[in-house]
């Protein structure tokens, strides 16, 4: 019966193979057959005109026929010129496909075309995009009189990748530099965690004098500002924002301002800069933005109440970021029951196979572990449809050490230490769940295997902004110079709370 079943599953595998393979030789065909056509419908057929029927082909996102189109050109014995090389090689890099990108690049170099500008700007943007730095260099140093555009390429590279002197030294070098070149910096700066340098950029920029910010500079400098809740600091850029684009901004803008005011738990200007976005504009970057604003800050009602209005008034479709902000909010504010139904709701009412993610299930499990419902916690662990990731058992791991729940501590940990034996915080977080549950011989083995593998633990800190200036506070910290002061204060706050009663 068994056998039978197999055969019956390979002659339909079979099947489906063969029609997969006629359908992409078809599909090729057809590719061919619209390339050819197209330079036949043409009277006087050059290299302008070849170019022009390829760089169609790429605006229309038809990659295989632009490279078809190219072919076809050179069995006619027209020689491709420097923007034929430019325009099929963007093709090359839209469809991803790196191998042809080189190809094309050996040949432009055969042909002495590898120099020019226009080529070496395409040539640079596939290598940074597909291939190597160190192959994006190369292609920018062989370009002659490389533009603002290649130069701009080659930094976002080097920032993307964290080489961060690399692209400062070409950044400071520019002989001018164009409001995109400063976007790229900002932004790259931005994406990559270093959140200070973006905003000192944006601040260079404005003293430099030279180039006027657009509607692309602030929600790069906006994001980087809103990682690091400086309220004051965001605020003179949202002032900068209205200097230089009045109120007529788009939506990335409006989406920047609204996360950044949530972040800094000023919902009310959050959602002001809400209100004032045209309805017809926003999209569900917008709605997840007051959504995740309002969980963040302990506001779970009004999470869901916000989660239901997008229901009710728009014809958006609730993605992954709303569904785990939702269950975010309803987790952190106690919502247990609200919780489990738009969960359960999201397994069985929307028509996203991929709406349901790791994360959902982290956060489920945290919100039922947290409350001590291990059983229901467990229920969904045996029926989990996706490998959970580390999050859900460190998200298992937390609730079971508010709990003191001993069998499930042991689970947690061993999935933890499988998943990423090199990870400090996961190390920390065992230590303090052995702890809630008096395993003190455990406590003793997590720290043992942390000093022989030679990880240490970070110290949490804090800061706030005072008079413009950024105060940092580590944990435990007596090397601050003004220690005496916040201890002096501390011990004074205290005294308050004993004498109020609190």
């Amino acid at each position: 019966m068994v056998s039978s079943q197999l055969l019956y599953l390979s002659r339909i595998v079979t099947r489906k193979s063969h029609s997969l393979a006629s359908a992409l030789v078809t599909k090729s065909q057809e590719s061919i057959h619209n390339a050819h056509q197209a330079f036949d419908e043409i009277t006087e057929l050059n290299v302008v005109t070849g170019t022009a029927v390829i760089g169609r082909f790429v605006k229309q996102n038809r990659y295989v026929e632009a490279n078809h189109a190219f072919k076809r050109l050179l069995y006619l014995g027209i020689r491709p010129n420097e923007f034929t090389f430019g325009t099929v090689i963007g093709s090359s890099t839209s469809s991803r496909d790196v191998k042809l990108g080189k190809q094309l690049h050996s040949f432009a170099l055969k042909m002495g075309l590898a120099s020019n500008v226009f080529v070496g700007s395409a040539v640079l943007n596939c290598y940074v995009k597909l291939s190597t730095l160190m192959d994006a260099r190369r292609s920018f140093d062989d370009t002659r009189d490389p533009n603002v555009v290649s130069i701009t390429n080659l930094i976002s590279g080097y920032l993307k990748k964290h080489e961060f002197e690399e692209a400062l030294s070409l950044f400071r070098a520019m002989p001018e530099r164009s409001v995109v070149t400063w976007n790229a910096v900002i932004g790259g700066f931005s994406q990559t965690g270093r959140n200070e340098e973006a905003v000192r950029t944006f601040v260079d920029m404005l003293r430099e004098g030279v180039v006027v910010p657009n509607e692309s500079t602030f929600p790069c400098t906006l994001t980087a500002v809103s990682n690091i809740a400086s309220h004051g600091c965001g605020k003179s850029i949202h002032a900068c924002a209205i200097k230089f684009l009045g109120q007529q901004y788009n939506v990335f803008v409006w989406n920047s301002l609204i996360s950044f005011y949530s972040k800094c738990g000023n919902m009310e200007d959050s959602l002001l800069a809400f209100n004032k976005l045209c309805e017809q504009e926003r999209n569900i970057v917008s709605w997840n933005s007051m959504i995740w604003g309002y969980a963040h800050n302990g506001r779970g009602e009004e999470a869901i109440a916000m989660f239901e209005k997008m229901i009710k008034d728009t014809d958006l479709k609730p993605n992954s970021v709303t569904l785990l902000g939702v269950l975010f909010a309803c987790n952190h504010t106690g919502l247990i029951h609200e919780g489990y139904s738009y969960f359960n709701k999201a397994v069985n009412d929307y028509d996203n196979p991929n709406l349901l993610q790791p994360e959902h299930y982290a956060c489920m499990v945290d919100m039922l572990s947290r409350s001590g419902q291990f059983e229901e916690a467990e229920k969904l662990i045996k029926c989990l449809p996706l490998d959970p990731g580390i999050g859900f058992w460190k998200a298992l791991l937390g609730g079971c050490k508010i709990h003191s729940n001993k069998r499930l501590v042991e689970l947690a940990a061993s999935k933890i230490l499988e998943m990423e034996p090199r990870d400090v915080s996961s190390y920390v977080m065992l230590s303090n769940a052995y702890s809630a549950v008096e395993k003190w011989k455990n406590v003793s083995e997590v720290r043992r295997k942390m000093k022989e593998s030679g990880l240490k633990r970070i110290s949490g800190y804090s800061w706030i902004d005072v008079r413009g200036q950024s105060c940092v506070f580590v944990n435990a910290d007596k090397n601050n110079k003004q220690k005496d002061e916040v201890y002096r204060m501390l011990s004074l706050i205290t005294q308050h709370l004993i004498e109020e009663d609190f």
